[in-house]
């Protein structure tokens, strides 16, 4: 005949699985992302209009009056009037604050954008224009200027609203951009 389980094992296990229950959610947290600054109340207001950004090298970018942007029709983020911006899962990437500055994820600086013109975060000088005409001026580290398409449907008030678009892809090209050097990383020690 078998001893009878004593009723503390029982509780005992059971409350050990509820805490590791627990301890794998909090672990989800706790590696989740904080969304930006002022996410809920919203940052700099934004006019949202239809436009379209043709790119001599690379596929158009549309912003449907919904808030969509899309890269060759296919959905890429979304921007509301609040100037909040989320990626094609929903998901906080940015947000404009009323003060210029591009808040991320976790506090991240991600620049600063006027109504027709970005810098790229810690810098104070400009990495991209849009003149009235709606053409991209790209700026290089040396002040050289080149021409990167042009903006229609981006006038008034929606300037600035294109302005965080292109910076925000911008900041997405500099991003998967391979580094180069030595950097130190995980792994490496003095």
């Amino acid at each position: 005949m078998k001893a009878p389980v004593p009723r503390l094992s029982r509780s005992l296990a059971s409350w050990c699985r509820a805490l590791a229950l627990l301890g794998t959610g909090l672990l989800g947290l706790a590696c989740s992302a904080n969304p930006p600054p002022r996410w809920q109340e919203g940052g700099a207001p934004l006019l949202i209009q239809g436009a379209r950004w043709d790119r001599p090298d690379d596929d158009p970018i549309e912003i449907l009056p919904n808030g969509q942007v899309l890269e060759d029709g296919e959905p890429i983020m979304l921007v509301d009037r609040a100037g909040r911006v989320v990626d094609d899962d929903n998901d906080p990437v940015a947000i404009l604050l009323p003060d210029g500055f591009v808040g991320g994820n976790d506090n991240e600086l991600l620049g600063r954008i006027g109504v027709s013109n970005a810098s790229p975060p810690n810098s104070p000088a400009a990495w991209l224009a849009i003149t009235p005409d709606g053409t991209v001026v790209r700026y290089d580290y040396d002040g050289d200027q080149a021409n990167d398409g042009r903006w229609v449907g981006c006038d008034g008030a929606a300037r600035r609203t294109c302005t965080l678009v292109t910076h925000m892809l911008l900041l997405r090209e500099y991003q998967r951009r391979p580094r180069s050097g030595v950097s130190v990383g995980i792994g490496v020690g003095f």
